[in-house]
């Protein structure tokens, strides 16, 4: 006989379940006294019939609905938790644990420090994660969403239903939580959000998500963070120590969707990748390897700075376990790994951040604010607590999770102020009425504040290409705090300089020379990115003048310039052999060239560059400080020849450049001590391309000259440059 069911069954409360509008819906699914009676109530839209346990008593349902009512048995043990068998509309039977039976799951402790925007860990809480309740398997799913009305899970384990999983809400931290049982890796899911005010549905994919399918799918995938086993302890061990401001660090940036493909042109994966980058990079004599963003991102074009996933390396190249491993084998290879990482905006696409909840939650509202009209993207409302924890967050998990060594911190200039890139009253100044972005600025400065802290030895790059003062000096000083920046204003005036016509070059002396007046106000990284090569602006050796002998003479010119010069260096891939088309994010890069001498003598330049860098310690030692340059004359305008001695206590190195096309017999230079002067390295030797013109030894002679007390007489060979040592 059919147990009686009393009281009333279709309140506000359980219509506002029936119609996926519930704010609370623990408040009425799953087991509940109801008029002195222990019901439980499950809502099943998929359901044909639904049984408690599986000899149990079958539930009702509430006719013309999918809610299911049953009266709980006496024998039901409140401290174990029930399982539901169900038959869906196709006749196949199902069987789980019903998630509204379990309690919360997020402390009240991690709600706090989110909301005071200092839970660097945010990432393990919120998002997708396996889980396990009282020894049952499952995922448990959180999301921040403020202002929505309802929060459901969706996925191929409902039919993306949003009315299966309703979340529940924690209240005034605007957290969303569920445990799902016996739901595993793999799973494919996204948040449906009800906009309180509208009642608009919106799907979106979790700020959150680790793994994510591969473009245009957007969906996300749950993960097993904690698979992968590290082999690079001694590496991290090392890192902890590593004394960045007195190392060589020259760093190859790759964009790894166009630095190889396969034969059909498809990408490889990052294990494919990791294994052909190390070998190419210890050839080539880099120390570091520094990729455009990996982040998810839904469109190519973008190059990965529209990121949609700040937690997730993109699935265009494999698996999250993919990219740890290629992480791991780079380290293990003794090479460092840097990560291009864009908070400064975001991309407008539905599907992820833009108006998250329905509301303006990660951007800021007002446009002249959270908008940049020049790029068509959004900007971060750093002001926000939750989302400033979101990105700082970010910066930790790369570098703690995923053991990167570096961010290079993209757009800084477009963070730091208010009317970037804007005209005139389509910006709002800050409480002082100034151009600065407070809020922003107190962001990098904790973020910098936090990682050093945290994670001795990783290192944070800014991509600031303005005056802004003391971007790599101490927030206590007043500084942002940032390791290194990018030097824009020496990339600018050097390749200005470069392509002018030899002829023309002595009217335009000062754009070398200048650069040295605030070389040491910060520590500078010497870029050559991917930006110099795209767009129309030439690749670097079409940049250069001359004809073809020229052109290569210069870019050798050039590279021994920049290698010379206090700073760490940075060429984008395609830049070490010279490839002579603009980089094409497209397709590979043309490896086919180096079947050319010419090339091939250029990527051989590279490599002898990068081993003197890192083996001489007067080039690499105070790349940030005054006392390891001297200039010998900066004042040969008329023949277009620098030199400077590069130093340490110990040793110095004589650098001579020549920037004309004539060879300069019998030139006279100051040295500071006398002695025998060996050559060690000529840009214009055969072994590049060059003519050979050049020096064996130079014997100094006691003839002050430039300031010094001796000199040597030497030959500069044609668009060329010399280093000698004593």
């Amino acid at each position: 006989m059919e147990k009686q069911i009393s009281g009333p069954l279709l309140d506000s409360d359980t219509l506002k379940i029936i119609h996926a509008k519930h704010h609370d819906p623990f408040s009425v699914l799953g087991l509940h006294t109801v008029n002195n009676q222990d019901l439980i109530r499950v809502f099943m839209p998929h359901a044909e019939t639904v049984r408690l346990g599986a000899k149990g008593p079958e539930f009702k349902r509430i006719e013309g609905t999918d809610l299911f009512i049953c009266k709980a048995p006496d024998s039901l043990d409140e401290d174990e938790h029930y399982l539901l068998h169900w038959t869906d509309k196709q006749g196949h039977d199902h069987i789980n644990y019903d998630p509204y039976d379990f309690g919360p799951v997020l402390s009240e402790f991690d709600q706090h420090l989110f909301g005071e925007g200092k839970h660097w860990h945010i990432y393990r809480k919120l998002g997708a994660h396996l889980h396990t309740i009282d020894d049952i398997h499952g995922v448990y799913f959180a999301v921040w969403a403020p202002n929505a009305g309802r929060v459901s899970v969706i996925g191929d384990f409902n039919q993306w239903d949003g009315r299966c999983h309703p979340m529940r809400n924690l209240g005034g931290s605007g957290i969303w939580e569920l445990f799902i049982p016996n739901l595993t890796e793999g799973a494919l899911y996204k948040f449906e959000i009800l906009n309180r005010y509208s009642d608009e549905i919106l799907v979106k994919t979790d700020p959150y998500g680790q793994q994510f399918e591969f473009r245009p799918k957007t969906a996300a995938i749950v993960t097993d963070e904690n698979n992968y086993t590290w082999h690079d302890a001694q590496w991290i061990s090392q890192r902890q120590k590593f004394d960045w401001q007195h190392e060589p660090m020259s760093i190859y940036e790759v964009h790894l969707g166009s630095w190889k493909r396969d034969a059909q042109g498809n990408f490889l994966n990052y294990r494919t990748l990791a294994k052909q980058l190390v070998d190419y990079v210890k050839e080539t004599g880099f120390t570091h390897i520094e990729l455009l963003p990996i982040t998810e991102h839904p469109l190519d074009a973008s190059w990965g700075y529209q990121t949609t996933g700040y937690y997730a390396p993109t699935s265009r190249f494999g698996t999250p376990d993919d990219f740890r491993f290629f992480v791991d084998y780079c380290h293990q290879n003794g090479i460092g790994v840097m990560l291009d990482w864009v908070p400064a905006h975001f991309p407008k696409d539905s599907f992820a951040l833009a108006r998250f909840d329905g509301t303006a939650l990660y951007e800021h509202e007002d446009p002249r604010k959270g908008e940049h009209r020049d790029w068509g993207t959004l900007i971060y409302n750093f002001g926000r607590n939750e989302v400033s924890n979101f990105l700082l967050a970010s910066a930790i998990f790369w570098l703690e999770e995923f053991h990167i060594d570096g961010l290079r911190v993209d757009a800084v200039a477009s963070m730091l102020y208010l009317d970037y890139s804007r005209e005139e009253g389509d910006w709002i100044p800050n409480q002082y009425g100034g151009n600065e972005n407070l809020e922003a600025i107190d962001f990098l400065r904790h973020l910098n504040t936090v990682t050093h802290e945290q994670l001795p030895g990783t290192v944070i790059m800014a991509e600031e290409s303005t005056s802004w003062p003391q971007v790599t000096r101490p927030t206590w000083t007043g500084g942002l705090g940032f390791s290194m920046k990018w030097n824009m204003g020496w990339m600018h005036d050097t390749l200005s300089y470069m392509q002018q016509d030899p002829i023309h070059r002595k009217h335009h002396h000062d754009q070398l020379t200048f650069g040295m007046l605030y070389a040491f106000s910060e520590n500078f990284i010497l870029p050559f990115s991917h930006d110099e090569v795209v767009h129309g602006k030439n690749s670097m050796l079409n940049k250069m003048p001359g004809d073809e002998w020229q052109k290569f003479a210069n870019l050798r010119l050039l590279y021994t310039y920049m290698f010379t010069y206090p700073g760490k260096k940075l060429l984008f891939m395609g830049q070490e052999f010279g490839q002579g088309t603009e980089w094409n994010f497209n397709q590979m890069l043309d490896w086919y060239v180096l079947d050319y001498p010419q090339h091939q003598g250029m990527k051989t330049l590279i490599k002898d560059l990068n081993k003197l860098y890192s083996t001489q310690s007067a080039l690499n030692r105070y790349d940030f400080d005054a006392k390891g340059f001297d200039w010998i004359d900066c004042h040969d305008v008329n023949q277009s020849v620098i030199s400077y001695l590069r130093k340490t206590e110990q040793e110095f190195l004589v650098i001579i450049l020549n920037f004309t096309p004539l060879v300069r017999e019998q030139y006279r230079i100051g040295v500071p001590e006398e002695g025998q002067y060996i050559e060690i390295f000529n840009s214009d030797s055969s072994y590049y391309g060059g003519s050979n013109t050049g020096n064996a030894v130079a014997l100094s002679e006691p003839v002050p000259w430039m300031n010094q007390n001796h000199s040597i007489t030497v030959t500069l060979p044609p668009l060329g440059g010399i280093i000698l040592k004593l």
